[in-house]
């Protein structure tokens, strides 16, 4: 089994080099980082946890052509919420990016948008990460460099980040003071997050206290033991095979976690697929794993209104 320090040290670094579509894991790829403006980011909402004075350091990419952001400093919550009937439901989606960055779109727009549309209400944080160059030139190389395994400025951080952990703590309190007006039960707000964010997910649960989430889903996440808090919540994890995270690791110490603690788990080990898949790759077995999410909020009572 390895440690949970050096697990998330190499599970924050792939899911940098997964999130691009059609990358394998056997062999990732040379990235390509183009600079364009800021999308909009509709109803996006400040949280309180970033220092107010100093600027928006934040830079927009096309990493190998999917939309994402780094150096970002001023955290956001960005509601998607259902257009036609709603559960009541809510789920606060973090992104993966090796807390270097944020694969925003493919790990959180497009989640964030597929909930909706099945009457979840879904909020995109979009956390603090740490420091990259700020000339897209040095970052390009020195991040093709970083994953050939050669040390460069910046590097991965061994833990989840305090800022980043502070950030998901605030989304929680955020959803739940507005709840009433994103028209949601305060009482089924959960934490979803795709590798890196899957890490805040565990952090989030392992450091909640009273604030814990409702349900929890890592996806792909660090698979390694972490201290089960008495009250944490229901988990959802699933992960690929041939996701390269689990090549070092004996069993799933993640789930052994939660079953030797009594807490609620479901567990899905799907056949191929690899790492950073988001929503699915097509002709993989990870292309079904959301409806299985679905299914399970179903069965644990989240998609219910309250009556």
């Amino acid at each position: 089994m390895i440690g949970f320090r050096r697990s998330c040290a190499i599970a924050a670094l792939l899911t940098t080099l997964m999130s691009a579509p059609g990358s394998l894991a056997q062999q990732p790829p040379r990235f390509v980082h183009v600079v364009i403006e800021a999308p909009r980011q509709p109803g996006a909402e400040p949280l309180a946890t970033a220092p107010k004075q100093g600027p928006d350091r934040e830079q927009w990419m096309l990493q190998n052509g999917t939309i994402g952001v780094r150096n970002v400093s001023h955290p956001t919550l960005t509601p998607v919420l259902p257009a036609g009937p709603a559960t009541g439901a809510a789920v606060i989606v973090a992104p993966g990016g090796g807390f270097l960055g944020l694969s925003i779109d493919a790990e959180g727009w497009q989640v964030a948008r597929w909930l909706a549309n099945h009457g979840i209400a879904a909020f995109v944080l979009k956390y603090r990460v740490l420091p990259t160059p700020r000339d897209n030139a040095v970052w390009d190389a020195e991040f093709n460099r970083m994953i050939g395994g050669e040390k460069v400025s910046f590097a991965n951080p061994k833990d989840t980040p305090p800022e980043a952990l502070a950030d998901g703590l605030a989304a929680l309190a955020h959803v739940r003071a507005n709840a009433a007006r994103y028209g949601v039960d305060p009482d089924r707000v959960g934490f979803m997050g795709f590798s890196a964010g899957g890490f805040l997910t565990r952090s989030v649960v392992a450091q909640g206290g009273a604030t814990m989430p409702a349900f929890a889903a890592p996806i792909y996440p660090n698979m390694a033991a972490m201290a089960v808090p008495a009250n944490a919540p229901p988990m959802f994890v699933t992960i690929a095979a041939d996701d390269f995270l689990l090549r070092d690791v004996d069993g799933f110490p993640l789930v052994e976690s939660y079953r030797k603690a009594g807490r609620p788990i479901e567990f899905h080990l799907l056949a191929n697929g690899g790492h950073g898949f988001g929503l699915g790759r097509p002709g993989t077995a990870s292309a079904g794993w959301i409806e299985q999410f679905y299914r399970w909020l179903d069965s644990i009572g989240m998609l219910k209104p309250a009556g």
